[in-house]
């Protein structure tokens, strides 16, 4: 959606975010007036210079106006200094608050709106966009205001001094406001280009350098650059647009200005041949000034709109993902403190997609303290079970319960607190080892760690390594090997001592002795526990106390091991003997 830049709604919501901080807000006001005022004497002292004492010949009345004139740029300076720091603190603030509430408020969404959201559109949201909303402050609103006191204040005085040069200047000013209002719609529509073309690119980058192992892997290079060439092309073409804008622009209004002050200076200087006595010496001179104060505000402030739409279209933006209301999950209100761990599916339908269910009618029940398998072929749902289970999608129809609970009644930290997952695809922050398990939660001290990791073998490969617990794994744990990851993903699930316990397709992807180690740790996590074990290779579940059968988003069998494959066209039955027939 375009943003107005003029849209009293947006620009009053954000400077709702300024509240807090009214005293930095009038600091800002008061400098810009006495700015202005600063500003506009210079050039008046200069004409009572020229006409009281440069004229006369007047040397010690010369010294103390050019005494008075210093004093006056030392308090100009001063103003200017405080109104820019200022301005630039309130807007920093400003966006410090905004970046806190958008960030907090992507935590509480459902997974659905990040698989919809491309990752590399919310960082320049996050980032970019909101550093943007700051120059509306430092750039824009402050300084427009700034230039509108000092232009008013300029015409005032320009009005005392001779009302008829004034005029000359006045009647020159419409055409100068007309060009400038030109230039700032051609700028809005162009800045919105700019930043379409930036977020895209953003996106592009970070998929590709997420991703950068899959491009080498498959000799992708040459494609992906030549996609990122056409990329570059339409972010290049936008900004190009922008400078051809200003490149015009500030010509013409340059031409304006120096047309405006030769019609003064000849008309002034006709006057004062003439013999005119309201017209001096000392005013060509301040007039001078004058008009380059009065014009040059006014072709800045197109610049400065230019920072106000910058900073208008980033907001809206911005306040998109804050507005996502429907996309924000809404916990119930019991503190889920411990489950037993009965599970109850009750007529569960759900699809990622309209229209597209993924889940179909599931009735499951699951008693406490029993370790239950789901196996099934890929795309059967049944990843999708933990997910409706931890509450990462909300369930089109149906209910699920635990402990005789609605789940939806619980609040999300306290449910999610309860259950432990350990996924497939294990994802570990550029941090410490340590702090990868604990996920800095202070409740868990270092030597519960050790302890765990003692418990479940991991803890001679952490200390074989540099710095052992507080190991840097790098972006995404790029330091380890897939099966240490997982066994750092597991550690992590183990420490936090769940009611319900997850793996899901946990032992896939590492190495046999890695499995043992997990094998042994699953007999002593699960005992007391409910546990789910989402598995492909069926030979980690033949002891669980009942196996799921999935397909296509149903249960089609449900026993023990024995039961399931004694049923020789059963489901189960022929997918263990396929998977056996090509491990042997």
């Amino acid at each position: 959606m375009q943003s107005n830049p003029f849209d009293t709604k947006l620009f009053k919501r954000i400077l709702r975010y300024a509240k807090p901080y009214k005293k930095k807000l009038y600091g800002v006001v008061a400098f810009s007036i006495l700015l202005s005022v600063f500003a506009a004497l210079r050039p008046y002292l200069l004409k009572q210079t020229v006409d009281l004492y440069i004229k006369p010949e007047d040397k010690l009345g010369l010294l103390v106006y050019a005494s008075i004139m210093g004093l006056v740029l030392l308090m100009e300076v001063i103003s200017q200094f405080y109104f820019v720091y200022w301005a630039n603190w309130l807007g920093q603030d400003v966006i410090k608050d905004i970046r806190i509430k958008l960030f907090k408020h992507m935590l509480t969404f459902r997974m659905k709106y990040y698989d919809m959201a491309p990752v590399g559109q919310l960082v320049t949201r996050s980032v970019s966009d909101i550093e943007q909303i700051a120059r509306i402050f430092s750039q824009g609103l402050f300084m427009i205001i700034s230039d509108l006191m000092k232009m008013v204040v300029v015409l005032g005085f320009m009005f005392y001094m001779n009302w008829r040069l004034t005029w000359i200047v006045v009647l020159a000013m419409p055409i100068l406001v007309y060009v400038t209002r030109i230039f700032q719609k051609k700028m809005q529509v162009a800045f919105e280009e700019v930043r379409t073309q930036v977020a895209n690119m953003n996106t592009f980058v970070q998929e590709r350098v997420t991703g950068m192992k899959i491009v080498q892997l498959f000799n992708r290079e040459e494609i992906e650059f030549q996609k990122f060439k056409e990329i570059n092309q339409k972010h290049n073409n936008a900004w190009i647009k922008t400078i051809l804008y200003n490149s015009i622009f500030f010509p013409i209004a340059d031409i304006i200005s120096s047309f405006t002050l030769g019609a003064v200076v000849i008309y002034g200087g006709f006057q004062i041949i003439d013999g005119d006595k309201f017209t001096t010496f000392g005013d060509l001179f301040s007039y001078t000034m004058f008009i380059g104060m009065l014009f040059n505000p006014l072709r800045q402030i197109a610049d400065k709109f230019n920072e106000m739409q910058m900073g208008m279209i980033a907001a809206n933006r911005v306040f998109d993902i804050l507005d996502s209301e429907n996309d924000v999950q809404n916990g119930g209100n019991i503190v889920a403190k411990h489950f037993k761990g009965d599970i109850l599916f009750d007529g569960v339908h759900f699809g990622y997609i309209d229209n597209e269910p993924v889940i179909k009618g599931i009735d499951l029940k699951v008693n406490a303290g029993e370790t239950i398998a789901i196996v099934g072929a890929t795309g059967a749902g049944k990843s999708t079970i933990i997910n409706l289970l931890n509450r990462f999608y909300e369930i089109n129809s149906g209910n699920i319960f635990i402990d005789q609970q609605n789940i939806q009644s619980f609040t999300l930290d306290s449910l999610r607190n309860q259950i432990a997952v350990v996924l497939q695809d294990v994802f570990l922050f550029a941090d410490t080892i340590f702090n990868n398990i604990t996920l800095n939660n202070n409740n868990i001290t270092r030597e519960e760690v050790v302890l765990a990791a003692k418990k479940i073998g991991v803890h001679d490969f952490i200390m074989s390594l540099p710095n052992d617990y507080d190991f840097d794994v790098k972006e995404r744990g790029v330091m380890l090997s897939s099966g240490q990851r997982q066994l750092i993903a597991f550690l992590r699930a183990y420490v936090s001592n769940p009611s319900i316990l997850v793996l899901d397709e946990a032992t896939s992807s590492i190495d046999t002795y890695s499995e043992e180690l997990i094998q042994n740790a699953t007999k002593a996590i699960t005992q007391g526990r409910t546990s789910i074990v989402i598995a492909h290779r069926l030979a980690t579940v033949i002891n669980a106390d009942k196996i799921i059968v999935m397909e296509k988003g149903e249960i089609v069998e449900q026993g023990t091991h024995q039961e399931l494959i004694n049923k020789p066209e059963g489901f189960y039955k022929k997918l263990y003997d396929a998977q056996f027939a090509i491990e042997t």
